[in-house]
Protein backbone atom coordinates (compact mmCIF):
# COMPACT_ATOMS: atom_id res chain seq x y z
CA UNK A 1 0.00 0.00 0.00
CA UNK A 2 1.32 3.06 -1.01
CA UNK A 3 0.55 6.43 0.67
CA UNK A 4 1.96 9.72 1.53
CA UNK A 5 0.96 12.51 3.81
CA UNK A 6 0.94 16.55 2.73
CA UNK A 7 -0.61 19.51 4.80
CA UNK A 8 -3.15 21.67 2.61
CA UNK A 9 -1.06 25.19 1.63
CA UNK A 10 -4.11 26.74 2.53
CA UNK A 11 -5.76 25.66 5.60
CA UNK A 12 -2.79 23.63 7.05
CA UNK A 13 -5.19 20.03 7.43
CA UNK A 14 -3.81 16.57 7.07
CA UNK A 15 -4.21 14.92 3.84
CA UNK A 16 -3.70 11.39 3.00
CA UNK A 17 -2.98 10.56 -0.75
CA UNK A 18 -3.20 6.75 -1.42
CA UNK A 19 -2.18 4.78 -5.08
CA UNK A 20 -5.59 3.60 -6.73
CA UNK A 21 -6.32 0.69 -4.96
CA UNK A 22 -6.70 2.19 -1.93
CA UNK A 23 -7.19 5.77 -2.59
CA UNK A 24 -10.68 5.24 -0.52
CA UNK A 25 -8.82 5.46 2.69
CA UNK A 26 -7.46 9.12 1.98
CA UNK A 27 -10.48 10.54 2.37
CA UNK A 28 -11.76 7.76 5.05
CA UNK A 29 -8.65 9.18 7.25
CA UNK A 30 -9.10 12.99 6.89
CA UNK A 31 -12.84 12.87 7.69
CA UNK A 32 -13.80 9.82 10.02
CA UNK A 33 -10.42 9.93 11.84
CA UNK A 34 -8.77 13.26 11.21
CA UNK A 35 -7.08 14.68 13.74
CA UNK A 36 -9.18 13.45 16.98
CA UNK A 37 -7.53 11.28 19.36
CA UNK A 38 -11.01 9.76 20.61
CA UNK A 39 -11.55 8.42 16.98
CA UNK A 40 -8.21 7.15 16.29
CA UNK A 41 -8.52 5.41 20.00
CA UNK A 42 -11.52 3.83 18.92
CA UNK A 43 -10.51 2.39 15.69
CA UNK A 44 -7.11 1.13 17.48
CA UNK A 45 -9.05 -1.15 20.23
CA UNK A 46 -11.23 -2.34 18.01
CA UNK A 47 -7.79 -3.76 15.95
CA UNK A 48 -6.79 -5.14 18.93
CA UNK A 49 -10.03 -6.51 19.91
CA UNK A 50 -10.45 -8.30 16.48
CA UNK A 51 -6.81 -9.09 16.56
CA UNK A 52 -6.62 -11.01 20.05
CA UNK A 53 -10.05 -12.75 19.55
CA UNK A 54 -12.29 -10.65 21.56
CA UNK A 55 -14.08 -10.15 18.78
CA UNK A 56 -14.04 -11.52 15.11
CA UNK A 57 -15.43 -8.52 13.35
CA UNK A 58 -15.80 -4.89 14.63
CA UNK A 59 -17.79 -2.32 12.24
CA UNK A 60 -16.83 1.19 12.83
CA UNK A 61 -20.04 3.08 10.77
CA UNK A 62 -18.85 6.94 9.98
CA UNK A 63 -20.21 9.88 8.55
CA UNK A 64 -19.52 8.65 4.84
CA UNK A 65 -17.57 5.38 5.24
CA UNK A 66 -17.51 2.03 7.00
CA UNK A 67 -14.49 0.30 8.26
CA UNK A 68 -15.10 -2.91 8.68
CA UNK A 69 -11.92 -4.96 10.63
CA UNK A 70 -11.39 -8.57 10.91
CA UNK A 71 -8.03 -10.49 12.26
CA UNK A 72 -6.95 -10.79 8.74
CA UNK A 73 -8.26 -7.36 7.01
CA UNK A 74 -9.33 -3.98 7.52
CA UNK A 75 -12.00 -3.07 4.84
CA UNK A 76 -13.10 0.78 4.20
CA UNK A 77 -16.16 1.59 1.89
CA UNK A 78 -17.93 4.47 1.11
CA UNK A 79 -21.56 4.31 3.37
CA UNK A 80 -23.78 4.38 0.11
CA UNK A 81 -22.53 0.63 -0.41
CA UNK A 82 -24.26 -0.16 2.61
CA UNK A 83 -27.30 1.32 1.57
CA UNK A 84 -27.97 -0.74 -1.94
CA UNK A 85 -27.30 2.23 -3.99
CA UNK A 86 -26.94 1.30 -7.90
CA UNK A 87 -23.68 1.47 -9.91
CA UNK A 88 -22.74 3.34 -12.50
CA UNK A 89 -25.10 3.19 -15.77
CA UNK A 90 -23.74 0.90 -18.32
CA UNK A 91 -23.11 3.69 -20.32
CA UNK A 92 -20.76 5.25 -18.17
CA UNK A 93 -19.00 2.28 -17.65
CA UNK A 94 -15.49 1.64 -19.20
CA UNK A 95 -13.97 -1.91 -19.60
CA UNK A 96 -10.22 -0.20 -18.36
CA UNK A 97 -11.67 1.41 -15.67
CA UNK A 98 -12.74 -0.33 -12.40
CA UNK A 99 -14.83 2.35 -10.47
CA UNK A 100 -16.09 0.28 -7.86
CA UNK A 101 -12.20 0.06 -6.74
CA UNK A 102 -12.60 3.66 -6.00
CA UNK A 103 -15.80 2.43 -3.36
CA UNK A 104 -13.84 0.28 -0.98
CA UNK A 105 -10.17 -0.54 -0.53
CA UNK A 106 -8.82 -3.94 1.62
CA UNK A 107 -5.53 -4.00 3.37
CA UNK A 108 -3.86 -6.58 5.80
CA UNK A 109 -5.10 -5.18 9.48
CA UNK A 110 -0.89 -4.99 10.69
CA UNK A 111 -0.50 -2.52 7.44
CA UNK A 112 -3.59 -0.79 8.73
CA UNK A 113 -2.67 -0.24 12.33
CA UNK A 114 1.11 0.78 10.95
CA UNK A 115 -1.13 3.32 8.72
CA UNK A 116 -2.83 4.56 11.92
CA UNK A 117 0.44 4.92 13.98
CA UNK A 118 1.43 6.67 10.87
CA UNK A 119 -1.19 9.11 10.49
CA UNK A 120 -1.28 10.29 14.33
CA UNK A 121 2.15 11.31 14.25
CA UNK A 122 1.60 13.18 11.11
CA UNK A 123 -1.09 14.96 12.22
CA UNK A 124 0.21 15.21 15.57
CA UNK A 125 -2.49 13.52 17.63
Amino acid sequence: MEYEFIHDAVTGNAIAKFSFEHQVIGPWLEVEVGNCAEKLTKVLTAIEQVSTGQSQEELITGQEYTLVLSREDAQVQVNALLNGEASLPEELQDDNMNFDMQDYSTCGVDDFRTLLLSWAKFSKI
